[in-house]
């Protein structure tokens, strides 16, 4: 994968991969399409708080006939989560503040099956990520 792929790409082939070690594989091939964050962006103003591994989620805002579109980058250290970071992009990034607030990630990683063989650490990692987009949102609304 030379570029990241847009969420619904995500959730169509997640939709064809009915075992779920292929579906690991699958994000690990989804967190190795993103791009490296730069050391800076690697800060403790941008570390995710309440995942267990290292995690860090960048936050770029502009704006856009009149609405705040958030730009996120991310980062993790564990191969899943990366994974894990590359899905919430996709699904979050390039959005106005507003949709992002209104966007329930966990219910939609729930439909998709994303969530159920997630090991809790893992499980809290995501909550804790897809929290602090929303609340971004939700502030920059």
């Amino acid at each position: 994968m030379t570029e990241p792929a847009t969420f619904q790409d995500i959730a169509d082939n997640l939709s064809f991969l009915d075992d779920w070690e292929d579906r690991y594989r699958y994000l690990i091939e989804l967190g190795q399409a993103l791009p490296k964050l730069d050391e800076a962006e690697k800060s403790e103003a941008n570390r995710v708080r309440g995942c267990v591994s290292q995690a860090w989620l960048s936050a770029e805002a502009s704006k856009r006939d009149g609405l705040t579109i958030l730009t996120y980058r991310g980062e993790s250290d564990a191969m899943i989560v990366q994974g894990l970071v590359a899905i919430l992009l996709a699904l979050y990034s390039g959005r106005p503040a507003h949709e992002i607030a209104d966007t329930d990630a966990i219910a939609i990683f729930d439909e998709l099956g994303l969530r159920e063989h997630l090991t809790a650490q893992r499980s809290n990692g995501l909550v804790a990520m897809v929290n602090r987009m929303r609340s971004e949102g939700e502030a920059l609304r």
